[in-house]
């Protein structure tokens, strides 16, 4: 992937996204998928900007069937966005740099609203 998204998979899942101190944003994508690679550098955009304060991954929805059904992944690119091991918010589709920034704001170090 690159040096800020990791790729995660059903196998560490658990341990690198339900588990983690941080907010963790998932992109679920394929390699087929034309709009999951439009989004890709935008993603990696988000997790330059985020860092320090939050960890953004990808799980490849053909390689990882276990996850992406757990999580009723019907259209990709979806992102959802956990924090404390629960999903917090998702989005379906393409979206912007700034669309993910303010749903990853409201998690971020004390910004939380719940």
């Amino acid at each position: 992937m690159s040096d800020n998204v990791s790729e995660v998979s059903d196998v560490t899942f658990e341990k690198e996204v339900l588990q983690s101190d941080l907010p963790v944003l998932v992109d679920f994508w394929a390699a087929w998928c034309a709009p999951c690679r439009m989004l890709a550098p935008t993603v990696e955009a988000v997790a330059q900007k985020y860092a320090s304060s939050a960890r953004v991954v990808k799980l490849n929805v053909d390689d990882n069937p276990s996850i992406s059904q757990r999580y009723g992944i019907k259209g990709i690119p979806t992102l959802i966005l956990f924090k404390g091991g629960r999903e917090e918010e998702r989005v379906v589709g393409a979206t912007s740099k700034e669309a993910i920034s303010r749903m990853i704001d409201k998690y971020v170090s004390g910004n939380s609203t719940r």
